[in-house]
């Protein structure tokens, strides 16, 4: 009988292990928690005249849950200052296709030569393993 115990607590045990990966309770279909959002409260309205809402329209007192994220974090759309409204008045508007024409092959450019790409693209480091390149 003692030699029989933990052989029963083993099986016993690997049962109910196996049992948790089944198609049991985890397969089962849930709602998803972090898609629920807080209704907004009701208010009654100052004018009692209102048509009444049509049946499934959104409610107009509340925004989108990414919405009143956007807000939470942000706290909305704030006023510009002086410096940039000055800064964006300096610049003045863009003309209209100015993305197409950077490319453009008429577009003049510099050529820096090898040298400047071969610093950007040389690797991280204090420079120990540097060695000069006859």
């Amino acid at each position: 009988m003692r030699n029989a115990t933990p052989l029963i607590v083993a099986l016993c045990g690997s049962v109910l292990l196996a049992a948790c990966g089944g198609g049991g309770l985890a397969g089962r279909e849930r709602p998803d928690e972090f898609a629920v959002q807080r209704q907004a409260p009701l208010v009654v309205p100052p004018d009692f005249t209102l048509a009444p809402p049509a049946p499934g329209a959104p409610r107009p007192t509340e925004g989108t849950a990414a919405q009143q994220a956007l807000d939470a974090l942000f706290g909305g759309p704030a006023p510009r200052s002086a410096t940039e409204t000055t800064m964006l008045r300096r610049a003045g508007v863009p003309e209209p296709g100015i993305r197409s024409l950077v490319g453009d092959e008429g577009t003049f450019t510099v050529d820096k030569g090898t040298t400047t790409r071969t610093i950007l693209v040389a690797p991280e480091g204090d420079g120990q393993g540097a060695v000069a390149a006859l």
